[in-house]
């Protein structure tokens, strides 16, 4: 039984629409962080789509779910971070040829082999790192122009325990980070960071061991500190 034919009242109906409310705040942040890092990297055309979009379509596919109408706040926000997640995931396999315009395969070899490490991939367009990340400047002769809002930024390096960061260098590094990162990499970063979702969130949402997803991140930060100091 879907959502919708479970919200027999008013009453329930308010209270759920509540509890999907409360999860705009931080999920409108993370929707159009990754639409921007889409665009900018070559993987979506500019100004196509939008987070207000993916987001409605998104609470679309909750309210056909056969969804616990009961559950709380917290369980309903992760559900809408889990449908928008695997929804980005789809749109950015199906329009990822118009990077560079050549094959999905090939745009995912690409990602590997820029790390020159031990990565694997399943079926689902998931990387999943191994082994410890390499040098974040092996790519700057093809980095993107990439300006982060200032409070993007700040909550990235405040993650990464970076307390100091010129104005000129920032610019180049964030530019450096999401080209070096493979894209769904960054999305368990963004996920944290942009999200606020903590570890244990992730790795529900990703379907891994949590364990796995701090690795991932441990792995990021420490390699990004040591790049930038």
């Amino acid at each position: 039984m879907s959502v919708t034919e479970k919200l027999t009242s008013e009453t329930t109906r308010n209270t759920f629409e509540k509890k999907i409310l409360s999860a705009l705040p931080h999920l409108h942040p993370y929707v159009k962080h990754r639409i921007y890092i889409a665009e900018t990297t070559g993987i979506l055309p500019k100004n196509m789509f939008s987070s207000n979009g993916l987001i409605d379509e998104s609470v679309i596919v909750l309210y056909s779910e056969d969804f616990d109408v009961d559950a709380d706040t917290e369980a309903v926000k992760l559900e809408l971070f889990r449908i928008v997640d695997n929804y980005m995931n789809v749109l950015f396999k199906n329009e990822a040829f118009h990077k560079n315009t050549i094959s999905t395969d090939d745009i995912l070899k690409k990602e590997l082999d820029k790390l020159s490490e031990d990565y694997t991939i399943d079926g689902d367009f998931d990387f999943i790192l191994n082994t410890e990340l390499n040098d974040i400047s092996y790519h700057q002769d093809q980095e993107h122009a990439l300006h982060l809002y200032s409070d993007k930024e700040t909550s990235i390096l405040k993650a990464f325990d970076i307390k100091d960061l010129s104005i000129s260098k920032s610019p180049r590094v964030f530019g450096q980070l999401y080209n070096w990162l493979p894209f769904n990499v960054s999305n368990i970063v963004d996920l944290y960071i942009i999200g606020k979702l903590d570890f244990e969130s992730i790795a529900k949402i990703k379907k891994i061991e949590q364990k796995r997803v701090e690795a991932i991140f441990d792995k990021v930060k420490r390699t990004f500190r040591r790049h930038i100091e």
